[in-house]
């Protein structure tokens, strides 16, 4: 998943944007790499 995609998702939800601009940019990229792992089968944590 590309950082544009998981950013369109996320700004479906109204709490994204009460994060401060450091934590969107954590948030995205954990939901990238969290993606990314269910689609590859690899376990989470």
């Amino acid at each position: 998943m590309t950082p544009k995609i998981a950013i369109s998702i996320l700004m479906l939800s109204p709490v994204y944007f009460k994060l401060a601009l450091h934590a969107r940019l954590l948030l995205v990229q954990e939901f990238c790499t969290r993606f990314t792992a269910t689609q590859t089968g690899t376990p989470r944590c």
